[in-house]
């Protein structure tokens, strides 16, 4: 109990010194694909990540984190607004996948982030800050690009969803290229010390989304050869996909100890997370087949609807705020960022902002539980990873799934079935009739775009463009 006073003690103080003081600085990493068990400190026994292990005893992790989608772009405006993607109508990864045949109309969803939104980085710069957006954009072109959301610097962002290749020449516009051979996860990361060397004298925000770990899915070789040299452990078990989390891991290793060296490793909020859930599926040509990672005892991943899709690491380190190895089993989604960064570094929200996260201030200084009763997802939209339109809540350990082709639902009690298979929807009638109101509720209050029934749905030409095979049309 007296460790417990004396650390509260302790994080009133600081935040009261840095409120009259320089406000601490920002890395937020965002990483592509990585599913909710792709680390040691979440289970992984074959992926080596020591330094985001490390990380996690340094500051707090969290045990019930979720994406705001179950792909890229929406999570993506969520984390930068605040705001969730069923508001945004940035709905799908961009530019999506057409479906003309299926049995759902997709809504005239936005692709690209407004640039009348207001961003973390435009609140962050009326008190100083230096911002840069080092990685992947995919928020729409040229005229929608980081310079236009409040970034002093865009370096490697376009519309482009994965890198032509994760070796130099690497192709992408806004990032020249380095010498033959050189990885572009080493590369951001340099860039990123770039940044922080440049700006040590002054609040930097770093928004740093790696490429990594989306396909292509490449590896140094003589990390790659490490892996193969390695057992299976359970569903991880792709060499090339290791050496990529692999390469992550020194990225963050690299930027924590420029930190130190610089001494401005107290004064800097070191937030890590994903977008979605892992790739654990992929369809091609030849139908489905295993993707690069499994994200067990989720169920499925990238693309679906059920947790393996929107299960996430997220670890938040901020030393004498955050207490070392703390853990937090509250359920936080993408959107909460805004407010919970803007809340520990001082800018008020613009007048009239609008945000659906709530700050995460009183989870990760332990003075406090969040007042919300419930999270959401809205993905109006079909994805091969299995995904057809839905809108989801998830309130205490309940998970309820709408499914707009019939309007059926699904209810899951996530303390007891954490792999979602046991459909609890017509046993617990009363729960799962409550939870459908509180969603609809939900979506309306939000402005969500709800599909429609397609004049041109066609059985046998429904599932084409995702080259599904035979047997599984819906």
């Amino acid at each position: 109990m007296l460790k417990r006073i004396l650390f509260t003690l302790a994080c009133a103080v600081t935040l009261a010194t840095q409120a009259q003081d320089r406000p601490p600085n920002i890395i937020f990493m965002l990483i592509d694909d990585m599913g909710g068990t792709d680390l040691g400190c979440y289970g992984s026994k074959y992926y080596e990540t020591p330094n985001i292990d490390q990380l996690a005893k340094d500051g707090m992790k969290f045990t019930q984190a979720y994406a705001a989608c179950t792909v890229c772009s929406p999570t993506r405006a969520a984390i930068l607004t605040g705001k969730a993607p069923a508001r945004l109508h940035v709905t799908d990864w961009i530019a999506g996948h057409p479906r003309p045949f299926a049995r759902l109309a997709l809504p005239d969803w936005t692709k690209y982030l407004p640039e009348e939104e207001e961003t973390i980085a435009e609140r962050l710069k009326t008190r100083g800050y230096a911002t840069a957006s080092i990685g992947k954009w995919h928020l729409g072109g040229p005229d929608h690009y980081p310079q236009k959301h409040g970034f002093d610097v865009n370096i490697g962002g376009t519309d482009r969803g994965s890198p032509p290749s994760y070796f130099s020449p690497y192709k992408i516009d806004t990032l020249p290229d380095g010498p033959d051979g050189e990885f572009l996860t080493d590369r951001l990361t340099n860039e990123a010390i770039g940044f922080i060397e440049k700006h040590k004298d002054e609040p930097f925000f770093i928004y740093l989304p790696h490429y990594a770990v989306h396909t292509p899915i490449m590896g140094k070789p003589e990390v790659v050869a490490k892996y193969q040299a390695k057992a299976a452990v359970g569903g991880h078990s792709n060499p090339v996909y290791a050496a990529l989390v692999e390469s992550v891991d020194d990225g963050v290793g690299r930027l924590r100890e420029t930190l130190k060296k610089l001494e401005l490793s107290e004064n800097t909020i070191f937030v890590f997370t994903s977008d979605n859930g892992g790739l654990s599926q992929q369809v091609g040509a030849q139908g489905w087949r295993r993707g690069p990672t499994d994200n067990s005892p989720y169920r499925l991943g990238k693309g679906s609807s059920f947790d393996g899709g929107v299960h996430i690491p997220l670890i938040v380190a901020w030393p004498d705020v955050i207490e070392a190895g703390s853990e937090c089993d509250t359920p936080v989604i993408s959107y909460d960022h805004l407010p919970t960064l803007l809340e520990a570094t001082g800018p008020p929200l613009k007048e009239g902002q609008i945000v659906d996260g709530e700050s995460l201030m009183p989870l990760l200084t332990q003075k406090d539980i969040l007042k919300r009763d419930a999270i959401y997802w809205h993905y109006p939209h079909y994805h091969p990873g299995s995904a057809t339109p839905y809108s989801a809540i998830l309130a205490g350990d309940w998970k309820l799934i709408e499914f707009y082709e019939d309007q059926h639902v699904e209810l899951y009690n996530l303390r007891r079935d954490v792999g979602e298979a046991d459909n609890m929807a017509s046993v617990e009638t009363d729960v799962a009739e409550q939870l459908h109101t509180q969603l609809h509720e939900w979506l309306t209050q939000v402005g969500a775009q709800i599909p429609e029934a397609n004049e041109g749905f066609d059985s046998e030409k429904a599932w084409d463009s995702d080259r599904q095979p035979k047997g599984k049309k819906k």
